[in-house]
């Protein structure tokens, strides 16, 4: 390979002109022909038998040199970009310019990062909504902890209650007519619970166990199936179980169990401290949306489209790695919603472009800014990943470089930069129509969220689990069908 030269066209598209030498794609068209050869039929000779000239002659000069040159121009295209220097963020367009007896010459347009202009980064206004944390939020956590910590009793001295855990066998009929996904067996239902259509759970109160009954009802008028909807059915039932459940005290014996803590005083203090950790967590990472907005606002420059696309690839694989994680595939997404992957590309794309844009606005900040990352952070940040990833540190640089690693690091310091210098009013929720004292981000800030554009893709669960699967316990669904006595 011989680097030739490369040629600004503007708009950051260059073209890198590369030549390969004569020999060497002489030497590649004569393994292609010894390759194809042996396949190929000519009149007057055994088949793969045919002199190299005849063929040529035959079925053209060139018949073998499209094979050659996909052989070689990937690896002579990439040390020519390496040399150009250019950093580039776009596949290439390749164009052979000529093939003689000086060899090959190939251009490749390409695109690269653009050198963006951003100014007035620094004083940018922002709100941080300051949420005490409440009693119910507290009661809450812990009723959670306590209801993962219950136990269930068997009843046999009295009939069904609301709030009874009981298992029943029943059958649904329209019309005297038994239905389709009308019987299950053994379902456990939770009374009050509003699992099943309206009025079901309350005619099974009162009930003993053993004992059969109808329950009338009728479905709603807006139901998933439409054979059902405002019908009016009987299901015979009968109450095979009762069970309670048993919640555990909330004393001190209940802080040892659940936590490290001797004493219940001392647990709900801990719990009071985690969601009001949990809430200057949630207000710092608002008040950073809010300026990495800002910050879009301010980039000025001609951002390749590419460069989206590109990132708009990511998230799908991104999102293709979520859904397997929780036991889907993209392809099981598209099948449940009915999108096809260009679809799920363009909705990808405002994603894309605010992570884009902010990496680089966040990139000529550091630059500006001169920010510099030492090795001693750079070896810290490569351990972090790796003890994150149950990896060496020799294995993490074997899919990230140095480089890269210092860069993220410059980044994230470039968005610490503008959030000190961010100038943010604190505000409580009942006070969003009062004036509130302005401190800066330095002095008020309480936490620090670590941010890279590559780390922030779909923050909402839904975005994360976007398709609905059928449900699989008994109270979700009978076994039978989707058809059942299923709250709407």
């Amino acid at each position: 390979m011989a680097f030739i030269k490369t040629e600004d066209k503007g708009k950051n598209q260059h073209v890198i002109e590369f030549s390969i030498a004569k020999d060497a794609f002489d030497a590649e068209v004569t393994k292609i022909f010894r390759e194809k050869a042996k396949n190929l039929t000519v009149p007057g000779f055994r088949k793969g038998k045919a002199p190299r000239n005849i063929i040529e002659k035959m079925y053209g000069k060139g018949i073998f040199f499209e094979d050659a040159l996909n052989n070689l121009i990937p690896a002579e295209y990439e040390a020519a970009a390496k040399e150009s220097g250019l950093d580039i963020v776009s596949r290439p367009e390749i164009d052979v310019e000529s093939i003689d007896d000086n060899g090959v010459v190939i251009k490749a347009a390409v695109y690269v990062r653009p050198v963006i202009s951003i100014e007035g980064y620094k004083g940018i206004e922002a709100t941080r909504l300051v949420v005490e944390v409440s009693d119910d939020e507290v009661n809450g956590r812990i009723n959670a902890v306590r209801e993962r910590n219950s136990r269930t009793e068997d009843v046999t001295d009295r009939a069904a209650a609301d709030g009874d855990i009981t298992n029943i066998d029943y059958e649904g009929f329209c019309d005297g007519v038994a239905f389709a996904g009308g019987k299950g067996e053994g379902q456990e239902l939770v009374l009050g619970s509003g699992t099943f259509i309206p009025g079901f759970e309350e005619q099974i109160v009162g009930k003993n166990i053993g004992e059969e009954f109808d329950v009338n009802v009728t479905f709603p008028t807006e139901y998933h199936a439409d054979e059902l909807a405002g019908k009016e059915a009987v299901f015979k039932c009968k109450l095979n179980s009762i069970k309670v459940k048993i919640l555990p005290e909330l004393d001190d014996e209940f802080a040892k169990d659940v936590s490290e803590f001797d004493t219940y005083a001392e647990y709900v203090a801990d719990v009071k401290a985690k969601i009001a950790e949990d809430h200057t967590k949630h207000a710092d990472a608002e008040v950073d949306d809010q300026l990495i907005a800002a910050l879009i606002e301010k980039v000025e420059g001609d951002i390749p489209q590419c460069m989206y696309e590109n990132e708009a690839e990511n998230l799908v694989r991104d999102y293709d790695m979520r859904l397997r994680s929780n036991g889907l595939s993209l392809s099981d997404y598209m099948k449940y919603t009915g999108k096809d992957l260009d679809g799920l590309r363009e909705e990808m794309i405002p994603q894309a472009t605010k992570q884009v844009k902010t990496r680089l606005a966040l990139e000529r900040i550091a630059d500006l800014e001169a920010i510099e990352i030492d090795d001693a952070a750079v070896d810290a940040e490569i351990e972090r990943i790796a003890k994150a990833y149950n990896m060496e540190p020799a294995q993490v640089t074997e899919y990230v470089s140095r480089e890269n690693v210092k860069r993220d690091l410059q980044v994230e310091a470039a968005l610490k930069l503008v959030r000190e210098a961010a100038v943010i009013t604190d505000k409580k929720p009942e006070e969003e129509k009062k004036p509130a004292k302005k401190t800066t981000a330095k002095k008020a800030a309480t936490g620090e969220k670590k941010t890279t554009t590559k780390k922030t893709t779909a923050k909402k669960k839904a975005e994360e689990t976007p398709a609905e699967t059928p449900a699989e316990t008994p109270a979700e669904a009978p076994a039978d069908a989707e058809d059942a006595p299923k709250a709407e």
